[in-house]
């Protein structure tokens, strides 16, 4: 009984306009039927022209065709120096950080069961502080960039930053000037001097013995490098040199034909030369007249680097409208803490 009534009140409403309906007319060609166009060529003489979508062209189509970017921008990879892997990195509170080295001093003495015991030397202290220095980049972006990029522009930027600090910071521990920025080893004092004569923060150098150039029997001199450094050093000590240093000294042999370099066994780890790991430093200066290309020590007793903080972002959407602007910022330094722990090869005659 329900279905009949509801069936009934639908039928009656069927004919009934709803007040300020607009009727409005079927377009034109809505129910043509299908050889309205031959037709229309018949009655006129008008020409139908049939054309082809295609993505070839903007008008023909190109247009509602969406252009894809690959999410994973291709970059090109920037040497990074490895110095920090390697040294002595501390976390620090303020830029006002020191250290304390002791450079010796205490002497002891023999006596006799009863023998008088005289006073003796105390140990010496010297205050290292790390040049200090902000690193920062501040890029910015439209904001239209940010929301109709085709991948996260953000997240892009902040890995341009970092790879950008890394290779900043890696620069100055090797020759950094210490003004603003950390003070690099190969920026410190240097003698040929050995440990016992030579002043505190001063490394020493050995020469190669030819001006920008190995001398005769260079692995000689590689040998006496490695063995100017004192034994409890000796023991975490690594070579540091660029690539094109490293491609000469790849190439130097014994007397019976054997390579002193030995490649690496085992991934992630280091190839050797002369037994020790040998780090690949593209800041570090190519073989010439006076130039200090080879390092050789342990360098986390030897250099230190403080830091005060991670890299910080700061999204600045305010000042610079439209454009979105990341701030970044680092505070960091280095110095060399033992000038003992690091040896240097300077390519001169003496």
């Amino acid at each position: 009984m329900t279905d009949v009534t509801i069936d009934a009140l639908e039928a009656s409403f069927a004919n009934v306009e709803m007040p300020g309906a607009v009727v409005r007319p079927v377009l034109a060609g809505g129910h043509a039927p299908c050889g309205a166009g031959f037709e229309t060529f018949l009655r006129s003489g008008a020409s139908v022209e049939m054309k082809a979508f295609t993505g070839v062209t903007g008008d023909a189509g190109g247009f509602a065709v969406p252009r894809e970017i690959d999410a994973v921008i291709d970059a090109t990879l920037k040497s990074i120096s490895p110095i920090r892997a390697i040294a002595n990195v501390v976390k620090v509170g303020s830029a006002g950080y020191r250290k304390l080295v002791t450079t010796g001093g205490t002497v002891s003495g023999w006596a006799a069961e009863t023998g008088a015991r005289a006073e003796t030397a105390t140990p010496n202290f010297v205050e290292i502080a790390p040049s200090m220095g902000e690193l920062f980049a501040n890029p910015s972006a439209s904001q239209a960039m940010l929301d109709d990029a085709q991948f996260d522009v953000e997240a892009w930027l902040a890995s341009e930053i970092a790879m950008e600090f890394a290779k900043a910071e890696g620069a100055a521990f090797v020759n950094g000037s210490g003004t603003n920025r950390p003070k690099g080893f190969l920026q410190a004092p240097t003698a040929s001097s050995n440990d016992a004569t030579r002043a505190f923060g001063t490394l020493q150098y050995l020469a190669s013995g030819a001006a920008g150039d190995f001398a005769a029997n260079p692995q000689d001199r590689l040998i006496d490098l490695v063995q100017s450094l004192r034994g409890p050093y000796r023991q975490n000590g690594s070579f540091v040199m660029n690539s094109s240093t490293l491609a000469r000294i790849r190439k130097f042999k014994t007397s019976d034909g054997a390579f002193l370099w030995a490649p690496s066994l085992a991934a992630g780890q280091p190839a050797t030369l002369l037994g020790y790991p040998v780090i690949e430093a593209e800041d570090m200066p190519d073989i010439a007249a006076n130039a200090l290309a080879i390092a050789f020590g342990d360098f986390r007793s030897g250099y230190l680097i403080a830091e005060r903080t991670e890299t910080a972002i700061l999204r600045d959407p305010y000042s610079n409208k439209p454009f979105v602007n990341f701030y970044a910022t680092k505070r960091i330094g280095g110095c060399v803490s033992n000038s003992e722990a690091i040896k240097l090869m300077k390519f001169a005659v003496s």
